[in-house]
This record gives C-alpha cells, sequence and structure tokens, in this order.
C-alpha cells in the first residue's frame, strides 16, 4: 500500500490522513492476495500489432499533401491494386484523407475471426479524424507477418470548434479507438506448459519472500510438493499431464490467495511532477537538512519616452528592466524517522518544502546514507 506524500499546513488534515493510512496498512495486514493479482503464466501474454492505412471522409480536416507526401503517395497505390490510375505528376490536393497509424493488442489464444480493438493514431498533420472511416489495414506483428484486418469507423473522444481566429477543443482530436474493428486472421501459437506437465509462474515484482510464499501456498492448497521456487520471479508447478485437466488446474492456481511478507521499503519520485511516494517501511537515519529558496525575478516596466515639440522626434514605448534576486536562508535542522511512516511525514513537512523540493531533499538523504529505502526516480 502506498501513501502520497504532500506538504500539508493544516495538523488537522495530517492526522486525518495519517490516520487513515494506518487504517489501510491494518487492513492490508490482514488482507490476502491472489495469485493471479502477483503473477502470470509464463507464455499466456498479449502481442503487440501495427500497421499503416488511411483514414477517408472527414470533412476537411484531413492532411496537407505539400506537407505530409506521404499521404497522396498511399493514396495512389491503394487507388492502383483498386484499377484507377492517377496520371504521373498529378498533384492532388487531399482534404478528407489521412495517414495514420494502427495498433493492437493480439491476445493470448485468439483464434480466426475474433474481432479484437484497434486504436488510430494520425501520421500526418490532420486536424481531427472525427467522422473518418479507416481503410483495410493489415496489422503485422514483429515478424512481419500479418495477423489482424482492420477497418471501420472512428469513435473520437475529443471535440472541438473554430471560428474568427478563435478556437477551442477538448481532449485529442487526432486520435479514436475503433471497437472490435479488427479481425484476427491467424494467432500465435501459445502451450500451457510442456509435454510433462510442467508450468511456471513469473510474479510481477520480484521477491525472494513473496516467491517463497507463493509455493508455499501453493503446496499446502493442493497437497505435496508442486510448487517450488527457482528465483525471486521464476516459480515452476508440476500441472497435470492430461492437457484437458490443465486449465481447471491453472483456474484453481490463481484464486490461490496468499499473504505475502513486509516488502522492500521504497520510495518513487517522479521528477516532472514533483510527486513523492513511499511505503509503510521507509525509515530515515538522523540527519541534518538545511533547506533555502533562490528566486530571481525579471520584471519589465514600460516607460513612455515623449520628445520635445520641436525636436522631430516620435513618441516610443521603452522598456524598464527591474530585476531583483531573492535568496530565503536554511535552517539546519534535524530529522529522524526510524519509528513510523508518521515521523517520516512529519520530518519532511516541518521543512516546509514544497513536492519539487522533497524530491532534491529525498536524493540527497539518500546518498548520505540516512533514507534507508530503495530510490527510484521515474
Amino acid at each position: 500500500m502506498l501513501e502520497l506524500i504532500l506538504p500539508v499546513r493544516l495538523r488537522a488534515a495530517l492526522s486525518a490522513c495519517l490516520l487513515l493510512t494506518g487504517l489501510l496498512f491494518s487492513l492490508e495486514s490482514v488482507q490476502a492476495d491472489r495469485i493471479k493479482d502477483l503473477a502470470q503464466v509464463r507464455g499466456v501474454r498479449d502481442n503487440p500489432l501495427v500497421g499503416y492505412g488511411l483514414v477517408v471522409g472527414l470533412d476537411g480536416s484531413g492532411d496537407q499533401t505539400t506537407q505530409a507526401p506521404f499521404t497522396g503517395q498511399s493514396l495512389t497505390n491503394m487507388l492502383s491494386q483498386l484499377g484507377v490510375t492517377v496520371p504521373s505528376g498529378t498533384n492532388m490536393q487531399l482534404k478528407n484523407v489521412a495517414a495514420v497509424m494502427v495498433t493492437a493488442s493480439l491476445p493470448a489464444f485468439a483464434s480466426s475471426g475474433q474481432p479484437i480493438d484497434v486504436v488510430v493514431s494520425s501520421l500526418g498533420n490532420a486536424k481531427s479524424l472525427r467522422g473518418g472511416t479507416l481503410l483495410l489495414t493489415p496489422l503485422k506483428g514483429v515478424d512481419g507477418q500479418v495477423y489482424a484486418l482492420a477497418q471501420g469507423n472512428l469513435i473520437i473522444g475529443g471535440a472541438g470548434a473554430q471560428a474568427g481566429g478563435s478556437s477551442v477543443q477538448v481532449n485529442q482530436l487526432t486520435a479514436g479507438r475503433i471497437p472490435g474493428g479488427a479481425t484476427v486472421e491467424r494467432g500465435v501459437p501459445t502451450r500451457l506448459g510442456d509435454e510433462n506437465g510442467v508450468i511456471h509462474l513469473d510474479l510481477f515484482e520480484g521477491d525472494f519472500n513473496h516467491a517463497q510464499n507463493v509455493a508455499t501456498a501453493i503446496n499446502r492448497h493442493f497437497g505435496g510438493s508442486l510448487a517450488s521456487p527457482l528465483s525471486n520471479r521464476d516459480i515452476v508447478i508440476q500441472a497435470p499431464r492430461d492437457i484437458s485437466q490443465r486449465v481447471g488446474f491453472i483456474a484453481g492456481l490463481e484464486n490461490i490467495e496468499v499473504s505475502l511478507g513486509v516488502p522492500r521499503a521504497r520510495v518513487v519520485v517522479n521528477a516532472r511532477t514533483g510527486s513523492v511516494v513511499m511505503n509503510s517501511e521507509v525509515r530515515l537515519a538522523r540527519a541534518a537538512v538545511t533547506h533555502g529558496n533562490l528566486s530571481v525575478v525579471i520584471d519589465a516596466n514600460p516607460v513612455i519616452s515623449q520628445p520635445n515639440p520641436l525636436a522631430g522626434g516620435q513618441t516610443a514605448v521603452v522598456n524598464d528592466p527591474d530585476i531583483s534576486v531573492n535568496q530565503q536562508g536554511g535552517a539546519l535542522r534535524m530529522v529522524e524517522g526510524t519509528a513510523s511512516l508518521a515521523e517520516v511525514v512529519d520530518a519532511l513537512n516541518a521543512l516546509g518544502a514544497t513536492p519539487q523540493d522533497l524530491v532534491s531533499i529525498l536524493e540527497a538523504l539518500k546518498a548520505a546514507g540516512a533514507l534507508r529505502a530503495d530510490l527510484e526516480v521515474i
């Protein structure tokens, strides 16, 4: 369970957040997780597909062929396959056609004729794909083979309007979806284990304690020693040799509940937004932290320059720059949070730091060896 750490000025609000955090952690300690939420059977995964196509029927919001010549080339090639010959050197001024990239995910055990959803994204400079229709587009896998064919009308979640030089837009207009817009032509062969019935579980997060607990729970549920951890992520399981019984075995396996151990202390920092997330195992050793802010303000005050009546000059506006530098003094404070998450929160918020400042403080604490946690910057 993770909690978002933000600077809080009101003590009552901070106390309420910490109380709720404690309740959530107490609930987590008694609640078990299902194996299907912790791991997946090796080999049972989706496969990405990609294709290049054309969207037609746009209301004048398509690609400008002078800036996106590949749209005109693609349309010429498509028309030639349909028996229409475009004279060489013809400059087609298209407004209702857009070049797009089509992406999809081919699920495991997909069979021929099964529909899958596709995402259509503009490749050129089209303003909007609203109202467009995707023409027949082959979707290929990483091996270059065609696995699905996509075609259909786009659903655009955005909206926009413009008039008189002003425009307004809500969400994206150059990307959309076609639910069930592709038909699987062939699937990817997938096997549930080998000929001896041995399957592998891959944990989403590598942890030796988690791997041991999952194997113990499986053996306790089925009896015997069917599961053995091979690493912090890989668990080998002896499933039934009969393939017809293997699906039922995996279905029961995924619903086994496992009580996980204490997770590793970890702090996740988003350097772009300044968000800091930490779990309940984070500890701070004794350290001294100084914190100060440096702000540079540059302002330009317009001043009107008025010449004398007989000088022959012109009235002009001149900017009078005003630059000021302000630095707040940093106080040297002792921070220590070796008891609980509450003390870590209190120690960081006592510095009066913003989320962006917390990023720098945590990185410095980690470098000094005072932050007893894994620091991950995303």
